[in-house]
């Protein structure tokens, strides 16, 4: 008969620090576990009080999940690129001021449930931006969602004739800072507007987007298409948005003129 892992009783035949260890590795603790096991392997325990042991265990332990559950948050958002705040290029010429990515970078904009538009040519490197924002969002525990937003619009459409369109829009909302990459990089279609909508109908006031455009966002009204969608969808994100506008030469251009030279 299989015996269940949670309640196997403790046998006496182990030392006390296997069965500790047997018992962090069974309560999931694991990086309790890890943190007594290089203890054993060396002389931390007789070096410290057991208020002070108890306290860096637990401190471990906590780490271990802090950092689990930011993996999961960044494998789940489905980035498209490993884009951090601190690798983020100033030097280029590109319209991009430091203090306000850094102002950005603390999230408060997501705090509030504001929204962020980066615009620009090709290249410029707005996903980049918008990707580092949304892994600094993950590290604070928000969770994050980036998507292509004629790839996203084109699945929900799919979604929408299979019957299961409302299950995809729940999923996106309950996301705390949606990226929509690339969007009216084509004018919406009849069956894209309303969706598109309904997804900023679901976060307005109370969860973050960050668009990305080629298009200023005085250009997007046409390419929504239908002037009173086109009314609805601006209105509810226009008025709490930050802004940056992106200028100059490609990024990629530049790097591949750059290895050229070397």
């Amino acid at each position: 008969m299989e015996v269940n892992n949670k309640t196997a009783p403790v046998t006496g035949q182990q030392d006390q620090n296997t069965i500790s260890l047997d018992l962090m590795n069974r309560m999931k603790l694991h990086g309790m576990a890890e943190a007594f096991r290089e203890s054993l392997a060396g002389t931390t325990p007789q070096s410290m009080t057991a208020d002070t042991f108890l306290s860096m265990l637990l401190a471990r332990e906590w780490d271990y999940r802090a950092q689990a559950a930011i993996a999961r948050l960044t494998k789940n958002a489905a980035f498209r690129y490993k884009a951090y705040i601190e690798q983020v290029d100033y030097a280029t010429n590109r319209g991009l001021e430091r203090n306000q990515m850094e102002r950005l970078a603390t999230l408060d904009f997501v705090h509030k449930a504001q929204n962020l538009f980066i615009t620009g040519s090709s290249g410029t490197g707005k996903s980049y931006l918008a990707c580092a924002l949304g892994h600094e969002a993950c590290k604070r525990g928000f969770r994050t969602l980036y998507a292509n937003a004629p790839k996203l619009l084109g699945a929900l459409k799919v979604a929408k004739v299979k019957g299961t369109l409302e299950t995809e829009l729940k999923k996106i909302e309950r996301c705390q800072l949606l990226i929509l990459d690339d969007l009216f990089i084509v004018p919406l279609d009849a069956k894209e507007r309303p969706i598109l909508l309904e997804i900023i109908e679901d976060r307005h006031e109370r969860k973050s987007i960050i668009i990305t455009s080629q298009y200023p966002s005085s250009n997007w009204y046409d390419m929504v298409g239908d002037p009173t969608i086109a009314d609805a969808i601006l209105d509810r994100i226009i008025h709490t948005a930050h802004t940056i506008e992106l200028y100059g030469e490609s990024m990629r251009k530049l790097r591949s003129k750059k290895n050229e030279k070397f």
